[in-house]
């Protein structure tokens, strides 16, 4: 996710808050400027500046905003990968400045409240669903939506307690969080196990009103679970995909 257009909103934003949200996973929380706008599920490149390290992948990287438009700060969310710029962002003092650019991106709900979203995505894929969630249950919008969020154990799973809570402030949100190691985890569990699979989207999606789907997550996960919609005949006018890269 990474983009270069010359007209597109630049600011420096401060580090406010860092913390980590899963094993291995961080969020970090900088500064919003009042007039920056955003769709949920959009995204942004950071930059870092005089950065005191750097390798090949360099200082710049796209993340999608996790956070939501009416949230006081921009949040993004990665797992901690052992690179130069990763290694900064975690520990740079917090009043560090990076310099962001955008949002990019078109990823986003769909207009037509009468079909259903169905989200297919696992990992850091839920990043810009987070944001999409958020607002949904905010300006308590009519669409079904449907989570089916992929992880190997509860530890790996970001943002899993918040995703929890939220169903009970929209009824018309369901989250299928679906663990597919849990015998390496130390938490109980008692959601689905396995894989994203055609029988389970058969098991919660029995009359959901002519569903949009979205996928997002790494390729190799983007490529399973649009075989598994194609095999059971969805349109690809009804799909949309975003892969998650260098993440």
């Amino acid at each position: 996710m990474s983009t270069v257009v010359a007209d597109w909103p630049k600011f420096h934003a401060k580090l406010r808050y860092r913390e980590e949200i899963a094993e291995h996973t961080m969020a970090f929380r900088f500064e919003k400027p009042t007039s920056f706008k955003f769709t949920p599920g959009q995204f942004i490149d950071v930059t870092l500046l005089n950065s005191s390290q750097t390798d090949s992948e360099g200082d710049v990287r796209g993340f999608s905003i996790a956070s939501a438009p009416y949230e006081d700060f921009i949040m993004v969310a990665t797992r901690l990968r052992d690179t130069a710029f990763k290694r900064v962002l975690r520990s740079v003092p917090l009043g560090t400045e990076v310099k962001i650019e955008g949002p990019f991106g078109n990823l986003r709900l769909h207009n037509d409240k009468s079909r259903a979203a169905v989200v297919l995505t696992g990992g850091i894929g839920i990043t810009p669903f987070r944001s999409i969630l958020l607002h949904a249950a905010k300006e308590r919008l009519p669409h079904h939506i449907f989570l089916f969020y992929s992880n190997r154990r509860p530890e790996d799973s970001a943002f899993l307690n918040e995703l929890q809570e939220l169903e009970k402030k929209n009824p018309n949100y369901k989250l299928i969080a679906c663990m597919t190691e849990m015998e390496k985890s130390q938490q109980p569990w008692s959601g689905e196990r396995g894989l994203i699979n055609h029988a389970l989207l058969q098991k919660y999606l029995k009359g959901a009103p002519s569903p949009v789907y979205y996928i997002t997550g790494p390729q190799a996960m983007v490529k399973a679970m649009h075989t598994i919609l194609t095999d059971a005949g969805v349109d690809d006018d009804n799909v949309r995909i975003e892969e998650f890269t260098g993440y």
